[in-house]
């Protein structure tokens, strides 16, 4: 068990970047606050564009492999396999990633994920894939797991000042859940051109993977804009974990646990339920993602103006806890509409928790040693999630029951009731 104290044995004070002018950036953008640089402009586009991918992918890459012949085990292995990868990735350049330039860094993991990619379009045998699937980026989860966020969080804490850092995570999150709403509607134009042209689907569908390619060169396009890394800049290098070592383990035990309840509820895994539990087309689920996409990307506005007034652990676990229960009624209706009204109501507050999160992350540690935290927080969230879909697809060979969405949202709750427990008294600075 935890100890009641989480922060007892942490005595550093935290550091807040200095204020930014609030007229420096301004230029009639909505999507971040005033007080944003154009590094963190261009890092909420980089995201946006990630996104569009992820939600592509994430839908149809179940119904790919279950057009190829694949059974449910084989493709939560697949997507075990993809989320293992990307936890040993997001660890390497946490704690490794202190040694290179950060934008060499972000340069790296797009040139990996055009890989990934291009693996996926040519590759057709079940070990490459998943070998592919291990070393690459691909994200079935169409969520926050991704070698680019422990570098992409730092920049971005280090772009504003702290009231207005959960902001900027709200609008960055924002851009990437609304672009991977779009992405899953866009699952169902494969299904189609295959129709249209009388081209075998699967071949269609194989041959779409290199949109996730062509994203990854547009992505390099947007981080060779960047401002970091330069002399007399401001910005402080990462470094490794040290004085925030306490707080960062005890926050990635509990956010572990969280990852593996979500585990159960990635978006391919919720896609391939659907396709077995009430027999629904690509199109069809991939318009259910995009609304579902649409009230997520709506909720992460939200988050902000609830963490400024009752807390960011408060915001985390007040708007996850009803998600869940909306989860588990999910499993337990008896046909689609129901279904999918239930999932429609756990998405509206789902994500809510996102952006308090990440923003309380920055917030309880050094400025320097927020890459590490953020790839600590992350990979505990990777390692421990990845083992889930292979359960929740053994679950669906036996039966096409939401006995995964439960597992998850119990799972959950359980995560929600020892965060408040043990942080609730603990507030960042600005609070």
């Amino acid at each position: 068990m935890l100890p009641c104290s989480p922060l007892a044995s942490v005595t550093y004070s935290v550091q807040t970047p200095p204020m930014v002018s609030s007229t420096a950036t301004h230029r009639g953008s909505r999507l971040l606050p005033a007080s944003a640089t154009e590094d963190a402009r261009r890092l909420v586009s980089a995201r946006s564009l990630r996104g569009l991918a992820d939600g592509f992918v994430s839908v149809m890459l179940a119904a790919y492999l279950r057009e190829s012949g694949y059974s449910a085990f084989e493709i939560g292995a697949i997507i075990t396999g993809t989320l293992l990868g990307s936890a040993l990735l997001t660890l390497l350049v946490g704690l490794m990633g202190h040694r290179l330039s950060r934008r060499s860094l972000l340069f790296a993991s797009a040139g990996l994920m055009l890989f990934t990619g291009a693996g996926f379009a040519l590759a057709t045998n079940f070990w490459t894939l998943l070998v592919v699937g291990v070393i690459g980026t691909l994200n079935p989860s169409g969520g926050d797991v991704s070698v680019f966020l422990p570098t992409e969080q730092s920049l971005l804490s280090e772009a504003v000042a702290p009231l207005d850092r959960t902001s900027l995570f709200a609008r960055y999150n924002l851009g990437g859940i609304f672009a991977v709403a779009i992405g899953s509607l866009c699952a169902g134009v494969p299904v189609a051109i295959a129709r249209l042209a009388g081209w075998p689907l699967v071949e269609v569908q194989r041959a779409s993977f290199l949109v996730y390619a062509v994203v990854a060169a547009g992505l390099v396009a947007i981080y060779a804009g960047l401002h970091v890394e330069e002399s007399g800049d401001g910005t402080q290098r990462a470094a490794p974990l040290r004085k925030s070592r306490s707080i960062v383990i005890r926050l990635s035990l509990l956010f572990s646990m969280d990852a593996f309840g979500g585990g159960f509820l990635g978006q391919a895994l919720l896609s391939l339920w659907l396709f077995e539990r009430f027999h629904l087309s690509v199109t069809t689920a991939g318009e259910i993602f995009f609304v579902a996409g649409l009230l997520s990307a709506g909720s992460q506005l939200a988050a902000s103006w609830l963490g400024q007034r009752i807390g960011l652990i408060n915001t985390m676990v007040f708007t996850h806890l009803p998600s869940n229960i909306f989860l588990i009624l999910a499993a337990v209706m008896p046909n689609a509409p129901l279904a999918v009204a239930m999932l429609c109501g756990r998405t509206l507050l789902g994500q809510m928790d996102i952006p308090a999160r990440q923003s309380y992350v920055m917030a309880v540690v050094p400025p320097e040693e927020r890459a590490a935290a953020a790839s600590v927080t992350n990979v505990p969230r990777s390692l421990a999630s990845a083992g889930a879909p292979l359960i929740a697809g053994a679950l669906l060979s036996v039966s096409s029951f939401g006995w995964p969405l439960i597992l998850g949202a119990a799972v959950r709750i359980v995560y929600d009731f020892l965060l408040l427990w043990q942080f609730q008294s603990y507030k960042p600075p600005e609070e």
